[in-house]
């Protein structure tokens, strides 16, 4: 009785929505009974949608009789230009950038107020990470998430910040004034260096990638070992990566600093 409430609300096309929204990464696998009660759809609504969706493709049977997302969805999903395009175009120079530093790369966008990665090349024996691609994350305390924040427009500035922030280890940067700094100086240097912010024994260096009006329309990241290297010697190879993506984009070549007078 407690989802009757809701159960009339919305249209097809959002309790359809919902349905697929249960399923995640950690619980890739659900019952029919299980996207019910997550859903807070009717037994019977759920069993009409899901057999709609399967019978389409965007939900598949799975050997123990429970229902996952269909490669069907996936299909359609990898034609979002900020997903597939933005990844074709970039893979090159993300590869460049994993085989000199041998460490993890990783190309991000922002959606609303979080960060979703597009590509993450793993390098070998490099430091574990929590991130996947497809994935959301939080964006104040990694390195790409750091550089879509500063160049956000304001009100998302203040939203994510006006937020509870999520700690990921007692180096988690949590206090907003700082955050506000941090962002600050990302916009000011062009680079975000987030060291120990998601797992003790990591340091992530990212930068903005331009699209062709010269905004920020993702962001590149190394992430390695903090004990390992000096993020300072990531920082140029983050940025030549980060500039040839955004070359390939047809970004604006970069407005060089204006020399001072003596």
């Amino acid at each position: 009785m407690e989802a009757s409430g809701r159960t009339g609300t919305g249209s097809v096309t959002s309790r359809a929505l919902r349905v697929l929204e249960v399923f995640s990464a950690a619980e890739p696998v659900l019952t029919l009974t299980e996207i019910s009660r997550r859903s807070l759809l009717p037994l019977t609504t759920a069993h009409r949608l899901v057999n709609e969706l399967a019978e389409w493709g965007a939900l598949e049977r799975s050997p123990d009789g429970g229902y996952r997302i269909g490669l069907r969805l996936w299909e359609v999903a990898a034609l979002a230009p900020r997903g597939l395009g933005l990844r074709e175009t970039a893979l090159p120079y993300l590869s460049d950038l994993a085989r000199v530093t041998g460490e993890n790369v990783q190309l991000a966008v922002r959606e609303e107020l979080s960060v979703v990665y597009v590509e993450r090349l793993a390098g070998r024996g490099s430091v574990p990470v929590l991130t996947r691609v497809g994935g959301r994350f939080a964006l104040t305390p990694t390195g790409v998430g750091r550089v879509l924040l500063a160049h956000a427009p304001a009100d998302v500035q203040e939203s994510v910040l006006a937020q509870p922030p999520a700690r990921y280890t007692e180096r988690t940067e949590c206090d907003a004034g700082r955050l506000r700094q941090a962002l600050a100086e990302v916009r000011r240097t062009g680079v975000a260096v987030c060291e120990r912010q998601v797992t003790m024994d990591s340091v992530s260096v990212a930068a903005p990638v331009h699209g062709t009006g010269a905004e920020v329309v993702a962001a590149v990241s190394v992430v390695a070992h903090v004990d390992a290297v000096e993020a300072h010697t990531l920082v140029p190879l983050v940025q030549v990566a980060a500039s040839g993506i955004s070359r390939s984009l047809g970004a604006p070549p970069p407005v060089p600093p204006a020399r001072s007078r003596r």
